[in-house]
């Protein structure tokens, strides 16, 4: 569903900032010494989760100096709606997986299960160890935990920073809250 430039204006004009563009950077600093601490040395493919994760991972990789490999999983609940449902695996890279110490790379933790299941099917797919990052956990109950969070921010509708709402506002610069009448 394509949003009409009158309807992207109204969403964004009534949407509250929760996080500012400098205090997501000091997040990704955060989340890379974290993450230099656990996987420096092991040489780890770093898996982004398509597609709210590319600018986490465009973000986040220049951040971190030592060596590591990417590809990418696709897997998602919401494909456009602004509620998930059951998971769709577009893309699942088994046989590179095998052997790996691997990074997951999501931009939210919001039920937690996609990430969960993520991370479950790496060690099928036979890593050696798993580790996750997600850039925003909303303060709620979830399925599973992650290593590694860059912000929390209370259970809303949320977009920027690769979370959209009805696939637009990804490159929003900070965290939004959309407002409920929008949701």
């Amino acid at each position: 569903m394509k949003l009409d430039s009158k309807d992207y204006d109204a969403v964004a004009g009534r949407a509250e900032c929760l996080v500012s563009a400098q205090e997501m950077d000091a997040a990704l600093d955060r989340m890379a010494e974290e993450l230099a601490e656990r996987l420096a040395g092991k040489d780890p493919l770093v898996l982004c989760v398509m597609t709210g994760a590319v600018i986490v991972a465009g973000l986040l990789l220049p951040r971190l100096n030592f060596q590591l490999r990417l590809d990418y999983i696709h897997a998602s609940r919401y494909q456009g709606a602004t509620s998930g449902g059951e998971l769709a695996w577009r893309y699942r890279p088994s046989e590179a997986i095998r052997g790996e110490h691997v990074l997951v790379l999501d931009d939210i933790l919001d039920e937690g299960i996609t990430v969960d299941q993520v991370i479950r099917a790496c060690h099928e797919d036979g890593a050696a160890s798993v580790h996750s990052a997600v850039l925003v956990e909303k303060i709620r109950p979830h399925r599973c935990s992650v290593d590694v969070v860059g912000v929390r921010v209370p259970d809303r509708y949320l977009y920027g920073y690769g979370l959209d709402y009805k696939n637009y506002f990804r490159n929003a610069s900070g965290i939004y809250a959309v407002a409920d009448q929008d949701v």
